[in-house]
């Protein structure tokens, strides 16, 4: 009668209360399960996807190879979520000053197709902590999606740009052409003569984005969104906290934030790979 009610047939109501023992087995195994992606998930402190998970797992001393949709399945089991990208509620930064120094927009969004050390981004974001603000002023490469220079400053003057172009060759000028590029938006520190000079004298070309069109610089923006997500300067006082918290993350970012479309390897790694042609994944 009890089925009935319930809608269930006797058999499958049998087989249920028989297969009570494969359930716990299920639950010990699951439980296991997550406590390595739980590991993962936590490694060096910032919170991943299942994606970033898998990548994680596979790069252990001991790789753990588990299907994306078990992790997914597990994570939503047990309650486990990754901050999701929001919008960003502030406004872009207020447009520059009008001016002739605008160079011509060379990438045209092809930010993979030329190659390694070809397309470099750069762009400067806004960090907010105890009430004030530093600015970050990066160069990544579009192809390997390395951060090559950055530099934190607690001044909007132009002098922490050019450091970092000057950063950018005094650790990778063996590897860049003349045909590399550095690409940027219409901002007043990129359209100014120090910053044009600069580049003309280290023989680096410059590109810059449509005005008002940051999806010309995506691969930036989108650096810069994922980043401010995954760090935390909520208990940071001084300039110095903040620095120490992002010269960690940079360092987690190029050597183990492991991404899906760079064959799930780190940006370092990814760079190593396509130079060397050694896939360092078994």
């Amino acid at each position: 009668m009890l089925c009935e009610i319930a809608g269930v047939s006797r058999s499958g109501y049998y087989r249920w209360i028989n297969a009570a023992k494969h359930r716990e087995e299920q639950e010990v195994k699951d439980r296991a399960d997550f406590e390595i992606i739980l590991k993962a998930y936590n490694y060096r402190g910032y919170s991943k996807g299942a994606r970033g998970i898998y990548m994680t797992l596979l790069h252990q001393e001991e790789p753990v190879v588990m299907n994306v949709k078990k992790i997914r399945r597990l994570m939503k089991k047990y309650g486990l979520k990754c901050p999701i990208r929001k919008a960003n509620p502030y406004r872009r930064m207020a447009k520059a000053l009008k001016t002739n120094n605008v160079a011509k927009n060379l990438v045209n969004r092809e930010f993979r197709l030329h190659g390694p050390r070809t397309i470099l981004l750069t762009d400067i974001t806004y960090i907010p902590y105890n009430g004030i603000f530093c600015y970050l002023s990066t160069i990544l490469d579009a192809y390997t999606k390395q951060i090559l220079s950055y530099v934190l400053s607690d001044s909007l003057e132009v002098d922490f740009v050019l450091e970092t172009v000057n950063q950018l060759i005094e650790k990778h000028k063996i590897t860049l052409t003349t045909k590399t590029i550095i690409h940027s938006d219409q901002g007043c520190h990129y359209t100014s003569c120090s910053f044009i000079q600069l580049l003309q004298d280290k023989k680096l070309r410059q590109s810059m984005s449509r005005k008002g069109n940051c999806w010309d610089n995506a691969p930036q923006e989108s650096f810069f969104g994922h980043m401010k997500d995954e760090i935390d300067l909520s208990n940071c006082k001084t300039f110095e906290e903040v620095k120490s918290i992002i010269d960690d993350w940079m360092d987690y970012y190029n050597n183990k934030r492991y991404q899906w479309d760079l064959a799930k390897l780190s940006p370092n790694e990814y760079y190593q790979y396509i130079t060397t042609g050694v896939y360092p994944l078994k």
